[in-house]
């Protein structure tokens, strides 16, 4: 008996999008068993599938419209236009960063939301500056100490010569401090920008381009005056980063997969003529286009988490007190991140456009010895993680905020939004095809009713990629169609630890 036209399309389709994805190289991939599952507690709605999927079932039928959620409850939220890449919160406030997608219309730029009642968060001030409205991408960034507030111009992947610094004593109204070099268009910064952050004493801003690498280190001892006081190209494309303390040990993220430790403590030091010499270099590839990192100490041995953005990584817990033999000790994932799981997350990602379940921003609840990690995972929301035991991490609760599904042009601050016109989950093409390569790949169980999609996708999930920041039981961060967003973690698996401290590294 023949085959059914529509069986015939959709296995036509699913042999394209594999050759398309094997061409884009595969290399071997490293096993690990997922975080134990979350018990959800009575009142959750929770997922039906894998741990951290949204099957296709839910998203055609509409279930993904109504969210999904697990120990955890939506106390507040201020959607607008969408959440932009990655925003940043401080004290009672949030600055929602933008992704420049022509929204030049009224009130376009970095949201200023007052959060002191977060389930009623008030818009308190827009910032307009040209880095602000050439958007933010992943450049936002907040430092507690200086309470200073920094964002750099990226019109797409890779910007230039855009920073602008504000005073944030007054956190719902930034006050800027640079109009001259960074803000003003005539007076650029000889810098890259896709993301950055700071020192910890707030003194120096590092903004890392991605194509090419070009990273910059920002004297910001005048905010007035911002200067350039160290660049290098420490990679072909790098990312962001995570800093040692003390400020003289910089944890550089790589997009082809991996980290670099660098030593910054002549920038430190504001030698003249500082150099930045490389101390290790450590790659893996059990994902890629790694995001950022997030220095934590367990028993006073520094640690990193590192987290890759794409090709089902997931969070890497690496020992980093040899500098220059830094060694993976653990890893972070969900079941839809297994190499066995690959073909369900292409039957079920398919027409959700680029990106699938991939963790992006994590924040740890404290630096030293933390007990939690909550991270942005991508189309499976927002994600909280015990993390007490560096050998035997657990999911505590999850947050996977409703679908937009058809509101596309109300959304011209979300990432995902715009790039719904791609179908394919290209960023998990290593996986993917790893998993083909290894024969754990059943293309039948990767067939299914989205099959085919691969250019017009949806808004069938939301895109979680904002670093979700501790207050107390309550996390608050932005995703890209929902926009902030203010959630509480039930206090039956969460404990705040009297000394927490969000921290996301930089």
């Amino acid at each position: 008996m023949s085959k059914s036209p529509v069986r015939a399309h959709r296995r036509v389709g699913l042999i394209c999008a594999a050759a398309l994805l094997l061409t884009m190289g595969a290399v071997t991939a490293h096993s690990a068993p997922p975080a134990s599952p979350a018990d959800c507690l009575p009142g959750s709605a929770p997922e039906s599938g894998l741990q951290g999927d949204v099957p296709a079932a839910d998203r055609d039928s509409g279930r993904s419209r109504d969210g999904f959620w697990c120990n955890m409850r939506l106390l507040g939220a201020a959607g607008g236009r969408g959440g932009g890449i990655t925003s940043v919160t401080f004290e009672h406030c949030a600055y929602v960063g933008t992704f420049f997608s022509g929204d030049l219309g009224p009130d376009a730029g970095v949201q200023v939301l007052d959060v002191s009642d977060p389930a009623a968060p008030v818009h308190t001030a827009t910032l307009t500056e040209p880095a602000m409205l050439a958007g933010t991408w992943e450049s936002l960034k907040v430092n507690k100490t200086r309470k200073l507030l920094v964002g750099a111009g990226v019109p797409f992947l890779t910007g230039a010569g855009l920073l602008s610094i504000y005073d944030i004593s007054d956190c719902a109204h930034p006050r800027l401090l640079n109009p001259g070099p960074g803000t003003d268009l005539s007076l650029p910064l000889p810098i890259t920008a896709h993301e950055g952050g700071f020192s910890p004493d707030g003194r120096t801003y590092w903004s890392s381009g991605t194509a090419p690498g070009v990273l910059s280190a920002v004297d910001l001892t005048d905010p007035a005056n911002p200067r350039v006081v160290w660049q290098g190209l420490p990679g072909m494309s790098m990312h962001g980063v995570g800093f040692s303390p003390d400020g003289n040990r910089l944890y550089l993220a790589n997009n082809l997969g991996g980290m670099k430790i660098l030593d910054t403590s002549a920038v430190q030091r504001r030698d003249p003529a500082p150099q930045v010499p490389e101390l290790a270099d450590l790659t893996w590839s059990d994902g890629w286009a790694t995001q950022h990192t997030v220095p934590v100490t367990y028993g006073g041995v520094p640690h990193v988490f590192a987290v890759d953005e794409a090709g089902s990584g997931g969070v890497k817990l690496i020992d980093v007190s040899d500098d220059r033999h830094p060694r993976i000790t653990g890893s972070i994932k969900l079941e839809i991140n297994l190499p066995e799981h690959q073909d369900s997350l292409l039957a079920s990602a398919a027409g959700g456009s680029l990106f699938a379940y991939d963790a992006h921003y994590c924040a740890a609840d404290r630096p030293a010895d933390p007990t939690a990690l909550a991270c942005g995972w991508t189309s499976s929301g927002v994600r909280v993680f015990d993390v007490r035991d560096p050998d035997a991490f657990t999911e505590i609760g999850y947050f996977n905020p409703p679908a937009r599904t058809g509101e596309n042009r109300a959304l011209s601050n979300s990432p995902h939004a715009l790039a719904s016109i791609i179908g394919l989950p290209l960023l998990s093409a290593p996986s993917v095809a790893q998993a083909i390569l290894r024969g754990e790949f059943d293309p039948g169980q990767a067939l299914g009713p989205r099959t085919g999609m691969a250019v017009s996708g949806d808004l069938s999930t939301d895109w979680c990629f904002s670093p979700p920041e501790w207050r107390g039981n309550q996390l608050w961060t932005t995703c890209a169609d929902n926009g902030f967003l203010a959630l509480e973690l039930s206090p039956q698996v969460y404990t705040p630890p009297p000394d927490q401290n969000s921290t996301t590294g930089s």
